[in-house]
């Protein structure tokens, strides 16, 4: 069990999509470190996943909701949406601007 748990996640690294924006102009784009989070995220390693991309939070509880408002009827629902978007976005624009200081 434990070396097919390790070989799919072998498996998961071999096809990682490459960020075509730092191979043509040489610097990072926004979601550059996404995949990366979420492999760390899989194998459990919550702080990396922060560090390599600390968007990936706000983006789960973004995601989260929206699957519960799907089947649940909340009575701020857009607001906490809205709110977490702006959190997420707010997250990401930071983050990517950091990188360049």
């Amino acid at each position: 069990m434990k070396i097919t748990l390790i070989a799919s996640y072998l498996r998961l690294e071999e096809y990682m999509l490459p960020c075509f924006s730092k191979q043509i102009l040489g610097f990072d784009c926004p979601g550059c470190g996404l995949q990366r989070a979420i492999l760390f995220l899989s194998k459990g390693d919550f702080l990396m996943a922060f560090k390599m991309y600390p968007a990936i939070y706000p983006i789960m509880l973004l995601f989260a909701f929206l699957a519960m408002n799907k089947f649940f009827t909340f009575k701020y629902g857009n607001q906490v949406i809205s709110s977490l978007m702006i959190l997420s976005v707010a997250t990401i624009l930071i983050n990517y601007v950091l990188k360049f200081i």
